[in-house]
């Protein structure tokens, strides 16, 4: 319920605040991204996984909308369970999927031919959205290192 609860309200924050926010160079932080990965890293791999699916497909059909449906879906549950695995400790795992997350989403909106992939978007969009993205993750970092999972429901 509380996982619903935060996705929720990181969809909602991302697309009615966040995303029309007069930010320099044009990008937006990605909330949901980093909600699905502090989850992740409290959950585990496969609960990460269906996070991110599921927020995932919660950004797919939250207009606006310009990409097929599942798209996101696909990014985000790689990236949740990418991050419950935990490569490293948590900073570096939020490091990787930050990284990763951009990557993925280009390359399958490439092999998909999406007409908004381009290489200017790769070099002028994708790197200012990583940067503002990366500015925030200290916050999802410090949430997952202070919240441990409840002894009694191992990952």
């Amino acid at each position: 319920m509380i996982v619903g609860l935060c996705v929720l309200a990181a969809v909602l924050l991302q697309v009615m605040l966040i995303n029309r926010l007069p930010l320099p160079a044009g990008g937006a932080p990605d909330v949901v991204l980093l909600v699905v990965v502090a989850m992740a890293l409290l959950r585990g791999p496969v609960a990460g996984a269906i996070i991110g699916f599921c927020a995932g497909l919660l950004v797919d059909i939250v207009p606006p909308t310009a990409h097929l449906v599942g798209q996101y879906a696909f990014v985000f549950a790689l990236v949740g369970y990418v991050a419950g695995r935990g490569v490293g400790g948590p900073a570096t795992t939020v490091v990787l999927c930050v990284l990763m997350a951009p990557l993925v989403s280009a390359a399958l909106g490439g092999l998909i031919a999406d007409p908004r992939v381009t290489l200017s978007t790769l070099t002028e969009q994708v790197p200012v959205t990583v940067v503002y993205t990366l500015i925030l993750s200290p916050l999802a970092i410090w949430l997952v290192t202070r919240e441990r999972p409840h002894p009694r429901f191992p990952q």
